[in-house]
């Protein structure tokens, strides 16, 4: 993160065993794997002249030029509301991408909580006046949920990921 001068990430995709990534992944405007239909990532996290979108695989085009993109999930909230019918039973580390009011993304961890559990935090809690998630995509979790991000004084703060991760998601200042 710091040799690429990133302010903050997260891990990225699910991948296989052979570290092949699961679903879309896009970088530096380079297709790397493609759209994938599949119960459980029903999402794609990508960034564009447009802006930071999270959309539904179903919303989703390759028509716009993007610069980078990560097919995960499940949704945690959509359109405001939590997602009902999340597993509520599996505790683990989560990772996830939020987009807020006011073209706002967030990127986050969460430690020995259930995606139902996480959905509801996510929906319910207002981190400001201008903060309400109006969108948020599940990550990778369990041992490969890793955070880090760049402190103002120029230290860092992170949380490792227990096994190697194949990607991440990073935020670049503009």
């Amino acid at each position: 993160m710091p040799r690429e001068k990133c302010a903050a990430g997260v891990n990225g995709g699910y991948f296989s065993v052979d570290f092949a990534p699961i679903g879309l992944l896009i970088s530096d405007g380079r297709m790397i794997a493609p759209l994938q239909r599949a119960r459980l990532i029903t999402g794609v996290l990508s960034a564009s002249a447009r802006g930071v979108q999270i959309l539904r695989v179903r919303e989703f085009s390759l028509r716009e030029k993007i610069g980078a993109a990560v097919q995960c999930g499940p949704f945690l909230v959509d359109h405001d509301e939590r997602v009902r019918g999340l597993n509520d039973s599996t505790s683990a580390r989560r990772t996830f991408a939020a987009i807020a009011m006011n073209d706002r993304a967030l990127l986050g961890v969460c430690s020995e909580i259930s995606l139902a559990e996480l959905a509801t935090i996510l929906a319910t809690t207002r981190l400001g006046d201008d903060l309400k998630i109006q969108r948020a995509l599940n990550l990778d979790g369990g041992s490969s949920s890793a955070f880090w991000f760049a402190r103002e004084n120029g230290s860092a703060f992170s949380i490792r990921e227990q096994k190697s991760v194949r990607d991440f998601v990073a935020v670049l200042p503009k």
